[in-house]
């Protein structure tokens, strides 16, 4: 554009003030003339002014203006919590594990942001030099927009967002882990190392045990190690402090998270005696408080945070603990922001393990208090530890729960998808009432037991997902069956529930005895206990699939395979009897 408006010497000058160091070239530049790209030739010596190049930057740097290597560390998961190692290790606020900018396939991995301009955000000049009628003073300085100290509204400064590693970032801005095979060079987390012994001692700071526990998954979730661990500690500390001897007596606060996704029919008075009885049935007999809370509509975090305060004291240590994916790090999240501290976002996904290490949370509770949210523990009795992840957000519950119930009888099975199947097998009644509480995408089955054998073969992994595909049906194990007697005293409600580790439950309705059969994959958990929610759905579900996306997908494609070999069959019909024409034609 300059050079269509001056003359071959007024662009001579001009370029002679550009900030450009300028050469000429008379040949293609090859790597015998790297060289003369790094020492160019003096202005003098010129041939042709008017063909320039910018001399290249030659600074080399890896993704950073200000990058210092960190070496790979010894992989851990014991984050932040101890004071005297973690000032010398860079630890990542999102999930707590340990940062290391010099391998992009070992965990920890981070990138150090470039640092920016403060004015790199503001508007430039979009008018072409063409347009203007002189060569601005500006340009001349080497500057294309000089600063208005005039702005009487400066732009804010946004707060500075802290760095955290490259699976924090995937799972922040993409909700998916960037490489899946990093996963697996993570140790387990150890939680005896980590929390346990600090339990166990007689002495130190003031403990208290946060177990969180998911609503529409509670036995599955539940931790019934570290419940029977801390109680028991709390019953042979508490003789020791009888004694006359030094104590530390842990405290146990059980949060029972998500209770949005629960009806909202169900009794609040009735749902926490349910939970305490099926918390002290799992081993957790020392319960100093109960909280049922909902990170996402804000139900009872003040109180939480009330009550964790008072029970740690102003120097106490506070551990937050739950099984993956029960909802800890958005939790701890939600109470940040309800109490309006400033505090570091954690992590969270609706994937499981997404906090790698302990993380030592800041500015949620006031004080000398220390919260601590550790890395979730691994429940293998879970059937979530073996779907994959698309698997995962079919049976992942994010609605309020709504009931599917049928009326069967003897002889006939229901299926929820490729998961889980119950058969009513014997029973003192004609009809029994079974509802499905599980997660609305899962599709369900209802039919003869007799042909439940076929349905493995013909439609798990189709019409019944998860598994999604027929080779992940023998990926998932073995399918084995668990025997179960039931009983009830009421038909408009249900009695007893049948549940599973991670997935849902059953929920049955009977006046009189029953024996059921219940199937899935070798290694899943299946308890039977009392009902949770005891109302049941007034329509009922007919025989066969119910309605979903997937089940319409999978007859779809079934239909097109069929046609196409329907095509198939009728062309080669076609041919057979072309061929038998031409040599009938042939003999006569």
């Amino acid at each position: 554009m300059i050079s269509r408006k001056l003359t071959p010497s007024k662009l001579k000058n001009l370029l002679a003030l550009s900030p450009f160091t300028t050469y000429a070239y008379t040949q293609s530049v090859s790597n015998s003339n790297f060289t003369s790209i790094i020492n160019p030739p003096k202005i003098s010596d010129l041939l042709n002014p008017t063909k320039t190049l910018a001399t290249p930057n030659l600074h080399f740097r890896i993704f950073s203006s200000n990058h210092t290597s960190v070496p790979p560390p010894t992989l851990s998961r014991d984050g932040n919590y101890d004071e005297t190692t973690s000032q010398s290790r860079r630890i990542c606020p999102g999930c707590g594990i340990q940062m290391q900018d010099s391998d992009a396939n070992q965990p920890g991995f981070f990138i150090t942001p470039s640092v920016k301009d403060p004015t790199y955000k503001q508007q430039i000049d979009k008018n072409p030099l063409a347009d203007e009628t002189h060569i601005p003073d500006s340009l001349k300085k080497g500057i294309l927009i000089e600063p208005d100290e005039t702005l009487e509204n400066p732009t804010p400064k946004s707060p500075e967002r802290p760095v955290v590693c490259a699976r924090c970032h995937s799972l922040r801005n993409y909700g998916k882990v960037k490489d899946q095979t990093v996963e697996n060079l993570l140790p387990d987390f150890d939680f005896d190392h980590t929390v346990g012994r600090r339990l166990n001692s007689v002495s130190g700071t003031r403990t208290v045990v946060v177990m969180v526990v998911d609503a529409v998954d509670f036995d599955g979730s539940f931790p019934r190690k570290v419940a029977e661990l801390v109680s028991n500690t709390i019953d042979v500390h508490s003789r020791s402090w009888k004694e006359g001897k030094s104590g530390n007596l842990p405290r146990i606060v059980l949060v029972v998270t998500k209770i949005d996704l629960l009806p909202s029919s169900l009794s609040p008075t009735g749902f926490d005696h349910w939970v305490r009885t099926r918390a002290r049935e799992g081993g957790a007999t020392k319960l100093t408080k109960v909280h049922l809370v909902s990170a996402v509509k804000n139900w009872g975090l003040k109180n939480l945070a009330d009550d964790m305060v008072s029970l740690a004291g102003p120097r106490g240590h506070i551990w937050v603990i739950g099984a993956q994916n029960a909802g800890k790090s958005t939790l701890i999240n939600a109470m940040g922001k309800s109490i309006g501290g400033k505090m570091t976002i954690l992590t969270e996904a609706p994937i499981p393990g997404t906090t790698l290490g302990i993380v030592r949370v800041e500015g949620v509770l006031p004080g000398g208090t220390k919260l601590f949210d550790t890395p979730g523990l691994l429940h293998p009795h879970q059937i979530t530890t073996r779907l994959t992840t698309e698997e995962q957000k079919l049976v992942h519950i994010s609605k309020e729960l709504k009931p599917r119930t049928y009326r069967i009888k003897v002889g006939h099975s229901v299926h929820i998808g490729g998961l889980m199947r119950l058969d009513i097998e014997e029973s003192s009644v004609d009809s029994i009432y079974v509802t499905v509480w599980a997660s609305p995408h899962l599709p369900l089955h209802m039919g003869k037991t007799e042909k439940a054998s076929t349905m493995v073969e013909d439609h798990f992994g189709r019409q019944l997902q998860p598994p999604i595909g027929k080779q992940r049906v023998e990926e998932l194990g073995r399918w084995v069956r668990k025997e179960f007697c039931v009983r009830g005293n009421w038909w408009d409600s249900s009695c007893v529930d049948i549940a599973c580790g991670g997935l849902g439950w059953f929920a049955i309705g009977l006046k009189g005895e029953a024996v059921v059969g219940v199937w899935t994959y070798d290694g899943v958990d299946v308890t039977p206990r009392n009902a949770l929610i005891p109302h049941r759905s007034h329509n009922f579900e007919v025989t066969g699939f119910t309605v979903s996306k997937i089940v319409s997908k999978a007859d779809k494609s079934l239909n097109k395979q069929k046609q196409k070999q329907k095509q198939n069959e009728n062309e080669k019909k076609r041919k057979v009897g072309d061929l038998e024409t031409n040599v009938t034609s042939a003999a006569l």
